[in-house]
């Protein structure tokens, strides 16, 4: 690593993550690991520490995501969550990866033994068997067919199911697709996501469930109400609508354990004095008073965006605001006289969050997650020591 500007991963931190999601959820058979997009921006590093804190199944987008894990583990189950070229398909049945299933057609053009699964399309309109008859035509071929094997069903949800119909609509749509097999004999069934194991409770017939978000130490759990006027009065509104419709109603204030692995952190490159009236960086950016300004070697490249305004980093245990226009490569702070030429500095992490984060990019958390610092060297922490660099 020939820069001190890094995306640092706490491996301890992701490992607790998934133990304490597996001790407060239980009732599962699979825990079934979301590593698509590089793992969340983690890299594919982690895939064994996964493993080892109880994760028994991954889950990716591409063949090109499932090689990757490869590279990492030779063993561990990986499903591709989407469709994937009818040239690749011997390849992915070669290392051992099992693949998503939508019609028959796709699943006619597989000679060699393999484990699917059949995806249901209960709402999303993305991919997906959305018909009985499609759903028992596919099943029918699978039982005149001893190569292919059945291992899973599986969907995922278009709505949160906050305050909506859609979620239990969706359920119902996977038992009516599915109401001609008997689920119990489909080794895994998984419909869940990070947000819906979290919100809602168990579905029944599932034992599976997909976790990705709050893996990486993200809590997305609904808050409690609050005791305020308008808090009380949008918990009426909310009962009243849950029970008018007859759906599902959501958990709130769930308590788990959660820590970010994810930090952006880079050094003081250099020092300067302005004097007000001067301009910093680009365009008329005219200094109002005198300052000290640190000069930070990271900028929008690296994926934190542009804005600048209530943007803070951290150096030295202390917040400082940013100041002028980020860079493509570089972007300034004001601090004060205690800041020296390499002191580390915080960009993402500790105080300056995920949401906080998000928020200065007008996006998500999972948007911003998977693109910041993209292209940055990683440095993965256990026990507090550098266990492994990783250039991009």
């Amino acid at each position: 690593m020939y820069r001190k500007t890094y995306v640092e991963i706490n491996l301890d931190n992701i490992s607790n993550n998934v133990k304490n999601i597996i001790k407060k959820y239980p009732n599962y058979k699979y825990y079934i690991g979301m590593v698509k997009s590089n793992a969340y921006n983690h890299g594919y590093y982690i895939v064994n520490t996964l493993i080892k804190a109880g994760i028994n199944y991954l889950a990716v987008s591409s063949l090109d995501e499932a090689m990757k894990i490869r590279e990492y583990n030779k063993e561990i189950p990986v499903l591709i969550t989407e469709i994937i070229d009818y040239d690749l398909i011997n390849t992915a049945i070669k290392n051992n990866i099992t693949l998503t299933i939508d019609n028959l057609e796709y699943l006619k053009r597989i000679n060699d033994k393999c484990k699917i699964h059949i995806k249901l399309d209960t709402a999303m309109n993305r991919i997906g068997v959305k018909t009985k008859s499609e759903f028992n035509q596919i099943y029918e071929y699978i039982k005149k067919h001893n190569n292919v094997y059945l291992e899973g069903i599986y969907t995922h949800f278009a709505t949160p199911g906050i305050n909506d119909v859609y979620y239990d609509l969706q359920i119902k749509k996977f038992l009516e697709i599915t109401q001609d097999i008997d689920l119990k004999t489909i080794d895994i069934v998984h419909l869940s996501s990070s947000f819906s194991l979290l919100n809602h409770k168990k579905i029944e017939f599932s034992n599976a469930v997909r976790i990705g978000t709050i893996m990486y130490g993200y809590d997305i759990s609904l808050p409690n109400y609050g005791t305020d006027f308008k808090s009380k009065i949008k918990k009426i509104r909310d009962d009243y609508y849950i029970s008018k419709n007859n759906i599902s109603a959501v958990i709130r204030g769930v308590n788990i354990d959660l820590k970010p692995a994810f930090k952006i952190k880079t050094n003081v490159m250099e020092i300067r004095k302005i004097k007000k009236g001067e301009i910093l960086g680009y365009s008329t950016n005219v200094i109002e008073s005198d300052k000290t300004i640190a000069i930070l070697p990271i900028g929008y490249d690296s994926g934190i965006g542009t804005k600048s305004l209530g943007r803070k980093v951290i150096i030295n245990n202390k917040i400082y605001d940013s100041i002028g226009p980020i860079c493509m490569c570089m972007m300034f702070a004001s601090v004060d006289e205690s800041v020296k030429v390499g002191d580390e500095v915080t960009i993402l992490g500790d105080d300056l969050t995920l949401g906080y984060m998000s928020r200065l990019n007008n996006s998500h958390i999972q948007e911003v997650l998977v693109n910041i610092g993209k292209e940055l060297p990683k440095v993965y922490i256990k026990n507090n020591k550098i266990v492994e660099e990783i250039c991009q």
